[in-house]
């Protein structure tokens, strides 16, 4: 579940910042920023950009900096408990998802996303009402790349994307992922559990698509619609031994495959935890901020998360980190 901010979160995030109100009228589906939108045209630019992004990413989490909320979560980890699965827990108010997201540990509600109208959908039902989607398939080489500005990606229609899954031809299947999707926003029934919110992010795709090892620096709650995937997750300071590299100040990356490790080429990883969770149709996974993860369809599946805007639970609202007003 990585992601990287496009110019519709940061036009959004703008236009909040700036009390300006956001349009009442239903607009048609908006096409992903081109390619190469965000990519730097110099190492200059580049870093002026990075600085840009942490600045207002801390701004908008109301922490001093997201360094020190990322050293913050690792430290917090520390203190955790071992665990060697993801406990599944009954329905929570919004209160009792706080005080228990408040432990850092990643916890599991069954059946509360069976609820939402979404969870009704088929993969035929996309082809009848949402084949003119413009989406943007990870495609290729994607998991290799998942962390670099080149990512092998390819813009489609959804009724395209869903031929090119037909069709079988890929060793690794196409993907949908970390989509703004805001068609489908009004079939789903969100909890209030994480307060600010970023917008839903959808993920489609067959058995075999893969998001790759690593670890996002805000609360997430993640829906499992239909479908089923297998999740590996391993605490926050265990970072150190997972040969980790920096997409954005946010998102960190991990070389290291839990479902085929290779101890030769990384020996520290034997010191990492690694526990396994299998999410079903209506599953809603809690992983706290710091989490590593690694994210398998084990049949064709629809996903959606949401990430919070805010400093993580496991923090307890530390004003040592807490921006001035």
């Amino acid at each position: 579940m990585s992601r990287e901010k496009n110019p519709v979160d940061r036009d959004r995030e703008a236009r909040q910042a700036h009390g300006s109100p956001s349009p009442s009228s239903p607009r048609p589906p908006r096409s992903p920023p081109p390619l190469s939108a965000s990519r730097p045209a110099s190492p200059e630019e580049a870093a002026a950009k990075k600085l840009a992004r942490e600045q207002r990413d801390a701004q908008v989490r109301g922490v001093t900096s997201i360094q020190a909320m990322r050293e913050a979560i690792k430290r917090a980890g520390c203190a955790l408990p071992a665990i060697s699965e993801v406990p599944r827990v009954g329905k929570l108010d919004a209160a009792a998802f706080r005080e228990r997201a408040a432990a850092g540990l990643p916890f599991l509600i069954p059946g509360l996303v069976k609820r939402w109208p979404l969870s009704a959908l088929t993969p035929q039902t996309l082809r009848e009402r949402y084949s003119h989607l413009p989406v943007r398939a990870r495609v290729g080489d994607y998991i290799n790349t998942a962390f670099a500005p080149d990512r092998a990606m390819r813009d489609m229609t959804m009724l395209e994307y869903l031929e090119l899954v037909s069709a079988g031809t890929h060793d690794l299947p196409p993907y949908l992922g970390n989509l703004e999707l805001r068609e489908l926003n009004s079939l789903c029934h969100w909890p209030a559990y994480l307060g600010k919110m970023g917008p839903p992010r959808f993920w489609l795709g067959p058995a075999g698509t893969v998001t790759p090892l690593h670890c996002d620096y805000d609360d997430n709650i993640f829906a499992q619609v239909w479908g089923t995937k297998r999740i590996f997750l391993s605490p926050p300071h265990h970072e150190e031994f997972l040969y980790t590299s920096e997409a954005n100040a946010i998102l960190f990356g991990s070389p290291f495959d839990p479902e085929a490790p290779d101890f030769d080429k990384f020996p520290l990883a034997r010191q990492a935890t690694m526990i396994e969770c299998v999410v079903h149709p209506g599953d809603l996974l809690y992983v706290p901020a710091g989490w590593w993860h690694q994210v398998r369809a084990l049949t064709f599946s629809l996903s959606a998360n949401r990430w919070a805007r805010a400093m993580p639970f496991a923090l307890h609202g530390d004003p040592a980190l807490r921006r001035p007003a």
